[in-house]
Formats: C-alpha cells, sequence, structure tokens
C-alpha cells in the first residue's frame, strides 16, 4: 500500500524548526555580543585593573630596624638575617597538625618550636604566614626545597631578627621587640592611614623600655615592591621597587662601660643606681638589678623561660629604677634641711640638743646605736645623720609644708623620663592621705605621723629615679631638667643629627647661700662622715648622704635583731652623692635592696661611679667582691686604671 506523504506540509514544519533553531543560535549569539560588550566596554576599566591586580602582586618591603648604640657609639641592639620555615593555614592541602609532622620529617621541629606556632596562631589570622622554625640552617633550607612540591602553603622566608649584643646588660632600659598582637593591631585601627600603611607587612613591634619609647623612629618606612605573578601564585619579575627607608640610629647619653661595671658590682644582689648629669638632665647609667635577656623574647620566650622570669623571686623583669618605690631613708634629710632653709624653719646655726630619743604622743623615736648624743646644727646633722635633729624640723615644719617646699624637686610625681611605665611614688600631705584612702578612720593625718617623714621613713616612697633627679636640682642649685636616655637620633639616609634635648624646666627659686650650706654639709660626708670609709683617697671631692630604709615595720616589742635572719627583712641600702662639690658633673641614687647599712653596700659603688668617670678608673674584675649578703662591694683602695685593665667581658665579648 502507498503511503500518501504531505510534502509542503513537513518542508513548512522543517522550515519553523531551522528558524526557531536560528533564531536561538542568534539570540546566543547576541547574549555572547551583549556580555562581551558588557565586559569589554562598560566594564573595561574595572576588569583591567582586576586583570593587571591577579597579574601583578605589591608586596610590602620591611625596613631595617634602628640601631641602637650608647653614648661612644657601641652598638646595643642590631640585626641579623635568617631564613625562616613559615605556614599559611588557609592554604595548607592537609591539616595543620599532618602538616606539620610532615615537615618534622624534614627539618626538626621541637615540642617549643609547635607550641610557639600554636601561641602565635591565637593571635593570627588563618591567611598570615606565620613562623613554625627560625633560624634554618643552610642544610634544612636545602632539604625543604627539594620536596617543597610536597608542602602546599608552606615556604621559606629570609626575616631580619633583632639582637642584643651584650645580653642581659642594660636591658630595663633597652627593652626588647616581639610579634604584634591581637591588642596592639586593634590599638593600630585607630592610627591614621599612613601610619597603617608603614606597618603593613611588619610582625614585629617594641614592647618595652627605649625599643618601645623610639618605636617611630627606629621602625624607619616600608617599602613597596611590584611582582609580576604566575597563574599558580608564583614570583615571575620584579616590575618596580620603591626601597624601604632603615630606622634610625638611636644614640644614647648612657655610658655601657659605666652599665655592665655598676651591674658587675651589684652582683646577684637587688637594686637600682641611677646616674645623670645634673648640667643638661642626660643619663649616665641606669640600672635595675637583677636583668634579663631580652633575647629570649625576640623569637617568642618559650614556657619554660617565661615561668623562671615570672616567677622569680627576686623579680627580674621588674624595672626597679622606673617602678621600685622605696623609702629614702636619711639620704631624704639634706632635702629637709633645704625645705628648712627655703622656709626660714631653720637657719644653719641653730642648735638641737641630740639625746639619741625624741618623746612625741606617748611614742618614742629613736636613733642608731651608732649616733652620738649632743648638740648639732645643720651641718653636723647632717654630716652624722642626726635622727632628733630632723625629727623636730619635721615636727615643727608639719606635713603640708614638707610637701610643698620638697614636690617642685620631683618628689612624688613623674620624671617624664623618655620612657613609659613610670610610677610616681608617694609624697604625703593631709590632701594626699584623703586620695590615697576610701575609709574615713584611714583618711585622717595624725600629727604622729609627721615625725618619721623627717628622716625619710613613714609614708614617703620615691623611685630612684625621682632621688637622682632631686639630687641633680639640688647639686645644680635649682637647675632642672627633664631626665634623658637618648641622646641623638641619627638618620642612617642623610646622617643628619638630630639632639633629643633633655627639656630644662623652670628653675626652682632656691637662694645660692643656702645651697652652699647644704652642699657643704654634704661634702663632709665622704670626708668625715658616714661614707668616709667608702670615699678614702679620692682624687675629687663628692658630696653624699648615707641612707638605711627599713623594708619592713617592727611590730610591738620586737627588734630589729629578730627579724634580721630574714634576708629579705633587712634594712635596704641607700647612698646619694654628686660630684665634683665645686661644679658637678654627676649625681646619682643608689639602693641595694635588703643590704643593710648604705656606707657598706650603697656607697662604695657610688664610689666606682666616681672613679670611672671622674678619673677613667675602675676595679678590676678580681677586686670586685660580689656577695649577696656581704657587706663591702668592692674595697676601696688604689683603683686600677682603665687603660691598663680591661673591661670585664660580657657574655664572653669584650667591650670596646
Amino acid at each position: 500500500m502507498t503511503e500518501i506523504r504531505d510534502v509542503e506540509r513537513e518542508l513548512d514544519s522543517f522550515r519553523g524548526r531551522l528558524l526557531a533553531a536560528a533564531l536561538f543560535v542568534l539570540f546566543c549569539f547576541g547574549l555572547l555580543a551583549a556580555r562581551l560588550v558588557y565586559l569589554q566596554v562598560l566594564r573595561h576599566d574595572d576588569l583591567s585593573t582586576q586583570a593587571e591586580a591577579n597579574r601583578i602582586a605589591v608586596v610590602p618591603v620591611v625596613p631595617n630596624r634602628g640601631l641602637i648604640v650608647d653614648r661612644n657609639g657601641v652598638v646595643l641592639a642590631n640585626n641579623y638575617s635568617a631564613y625562616t620555615l613559615e605556614l599559611t593555614p588557609s592554604r595548607l592541602a592537609d591539616s595543620l597538625e599532618a602538616t606539620i609532622d610532615a615537615l618534622s620529617e624534614v627539618v626538626e621541629i621541637t615540642p617549643r618550636d609547635r607550641r610557639r606556632f600554636k601561641r602565635l596562631q591565637e593571635d593570627s589570622k588563618s591567611f598570615e604566614s606565620l613562623p613554625i622554625r627560625t633560624k634554618l640552617s643552610d642544610e634544612e633550607v636545602a632539604r625543604f626545597i627539594a620536596q617543597r612540591f610536597r608542602f602546599p602553603g608552606v615556604e621559606v622566608k629570609a626575616r631580619l631578627f633583632r639582637h642584643y649584643p651584650l645580653g642581659d646588660v642594660g636591658s630595663h632600659l633597652l627593652g626588647y621587640i616581639g610579634r604584634i598582637n591581637t591588642t596592639e593591631k586593634k590599638a593600630m585601627e585607630d592610627w591614621v592611614e599612613e601610619d597603617i600603611a608603614n606597618y603593613r607587612g611588619t610582625e614585629y613591634i617594641g614592647k618595652l623600655g627605649l625599643e618601645q619609647a623610639y618605636e617611630r623612629e627606629l621602625h624607619g618606612k616600608t617599602g613597596v615592591e611590584q611582582v609580576e605573578t604566575s597563574a599558580g601564585g608564583r614570583a615571575m619579575r620584579r616590575l618596580a621597587h620603591q626601597p624601604p627607608t632603615p630606622g634610625n640610629t638611636l644614640m644614647l647619653s648612657v655610658d655601657i662601660k659605666l652599665q655592665a661595671l655598676v651591674e658587675q658590682l651589684f652582683g646577684e644582689r637587688r637594686g637600682a643606681l641611677v646616674a645623670i648629669d645634673p648640667r643638661n638632665g642626660e643619663v649616665l647609667a641606669f640600672v635595675s638589678k637583677p636583668t634579663f635577656d631580652p633575647n629570649l623574647f625576640v623569637d617568642g620566650i618559650d614556657v619554660d623561660s617565661w615561668r623562671e622570669l615570672n616567677e622569680d623571686i627576686d623579680k627580674p623583669l621588674l624595672n626597679r629604677a622606673l617602678r621600685g618605690t622605696y623609702p629614702p631613708g636619711s639620704t631624704f634629710k639634706p632635702f629637709m634641711a633645704m625645705a628648712a632653709l627655703n622656709s626660714g624653719k631653720r637657719t644653719p646655726s641653730t642648735i638641737i640638743q641630740d639625746n639619741l630619743t625624741f618623746s612625741f604622743g606617748g611614742r618614742v623615736f629613736g636613733s642608731p646605736e651608732s649616733d652620738r648624743p649632743g648638740p648639732k646644727d645643720m651641718r653636723l646633722a647632717i654630716v652624722g645623720s642626726s635622727n632628733v635633729y630632723f625629727y623636730t624640723l619635721a615636727n615643727e615644719m608639719g606635713v603640708d609644708l614638707i610637701h610643698d617646699e620638697l614636690a617642685p624637686f620631683g618628689f612624688g610625681r613623674k620624671t617624664e623620663i623618655d620612657l613609659q611605665g613610670e610610677v610616681t611614688g608617694d609624697l604625703p600631705s593631709t590632701e594626699w592621705k584623703r586620695r590615697k584612702f576610701s575609709k574615713p578612720e584611714h583618711q585622717k593625718w595624725y600629727a604622729g605621723e609627721t615625725i618619721s617623714l623627717g628622716i625619710g621613713q613613714g609614708y614617703n616612697n620615691f623611685t630612684m629615679l625621682q632621688m637622682a633627679t632631686a639630687t641633680a636640682t639640688l647639686a645644680s642649685g635649682g637647675q632642672r631638667f627633664r631626665p634623658r636616655l637618648a641622646r641623638e637620633v641619627v638618620d642612617v639616609v642623610s646622617g643628619e643629627r638630630r639632639r633629643v634635648a633633655s627639656d630644662a624646666l623652670d628653675p626652682l627659686a632656691l637662694k645660692p647661700e643656702q645651697v652652699a650650706v647644704i652642699r657643704e654639709a654634704m661634702g663632709g660626708v665622704p670626708k668625715e662622715g658616714t661614707s668616709r670609709a667608702a670615699f678614702m683617697g679620692t682624687a675629687y671631692t663628692s658630696g653624699g648622704k648615707t641612707g638605711t630604709a627599713q623594708a619592713v615595720g617592727l611590730k610591738a616589742g620586737e627588734k630589729y635583731s629578730q627579724i634580721k635572719a630574714d634576708e629579705r627583712k633587712r634594712d635596704h641600702s641607700l647612698y646619694v652623692a654628686f660630684a665634683p662639690v665645686e661644679a658637678p658633673t654627676v649625681a646619682l641614687a643608689v639602693i641595694v635592696e635588703n643590704a643593710g647599712f648604705g656606707s657598706t653596700s650603697a656607697a662604695p659603688i657610688a664610689r666606682r661611679v666616681f672613679d670611672y668617670l671622674l678619673t677613667g678608673s675602675y676595679p678590676s674584675e678580681d677586686d670586685i667582691v660580689l656577695t649577696r649578703e656581704g657587706k663591702t662591694t668592692a674595697p676601696v683602695g688604689k683603683p686600677r686604671v682603665a687603660t691598663e685593665v680591661p673591661l670585664p667581658s660580657v657574655n664572653g665579648a669584650a667591650l670596646p
């Protein structure tokens, strides 16, 4: 049977399908053309920028951190380059633990490295590169590079590390740098954009001491590098380069030879010393003992080292010169005498009968067994350190007059030295006590509390920095400066040297003839007074005052001999001094904690400071007696000349 086909109908149907297909294809090409126009014309500039960004990586180049040198150019902080093995957690192909385990088969990764990495990870973001190992050897670098293909997200980088060549010498004034933590990053959000940009790529910042105080000077200016990258993110070639500007060199007023010598003289004992040039406020030595090695912190301190430092009963992390406060003891007496003259409460010739005791309000205030009774004028009271003379003076003046006369010397207030973290100490007054205590019964000032202030006890509490600054002011006849550790900032590019001036403050209105009385009396202390043994045979004149301050108060009926067995309850040894008497060029304050009389422990250290600064001499290493409980720090004899005997080495390397 023949099939009848409607050819015309089929052709119409085919033509319809063909037209639909053609229209569909045309529509698709229209979409492609529209998309092409959109991408190539409308979004050309934007996409071109993105493409260029994908091809070119803008990499910040971290600058070399500036050097820190002492007044003679001895390097105290520098940098060195080393390889680090770094992981970017977000780019790892395997889990973090598995990757680290695999890496440990190629290079050594210790448990300490793992703990430090975990701590860094807590303070960082997943896309940041974090070091798992630092200071790789060339052999370790070669082993890793040979197997690099196994570890996506892991790479070797060359980084600069901070180094403190002299180890723990001057650690409290230098401070240290460390990795920027989350808190510091949050604080940076409030910076101006220019400063934020300057810290892109930077992972370390000054944490303490001068490293923190002069961070902006030492950091430098971050550079920029444009690098062409492959699709896999590998650097192909450098397209443009704006080099970083190294940080400036910070030159200190401190003499590191003197600093190292004083730290050796302290030995294992605790204490502090600050020496200042009264003519300009420059700090010559800034000692706090015990010290610590700042190199431990640069790469992230390990748990054991941190626990050892943090739990040490001697508190090596405490900057005693800046933050340690102590009763000044009898070193306060010259300032009390100056206040008496300035206020008109006493004249130099006023005689007080010293019977070794002073009674007030039913309480008897005594004197040391070594004191001698008899009539005392102002000079004899200072040279012989008469307690009764100053008990009566404090009673006559009253707490508020004492405060008003002595506050201008800097007691009880910050000196504004160029370090952060300074404390104020306490110079009591009736208003001070109302602010200090919360309970009403503790806020009232009692007349009996004034008596002990005259001999530097009671509520008096100051830092050695304040004591040294006050001594410098007294020695200079009232001229005042803000103390400074930095002397110059040297631009490493231009070589320009910018002086860091110690700001001159308004001088105190002290009468020269009254200042002369105090200076002459203090000049008698090393000649015929309580420090004569320590200063026997000096080739220069000096003025000073010994002090012995109670570390703990005695209970009712308790004698000092009963607590003397506990070393940490013994009295502190203090000394304030200046030299030469005629035209002082150095003033200092020193405390040796729990070391007894100021004449036996603190004064000999002051002697050696003056020997070095005024005659260029110091005791040899064999001459220095370093005992924790001994009364003599250094024998008093003919000092060695610096050119004959080299300064004892520090960490195996002799100081230049």
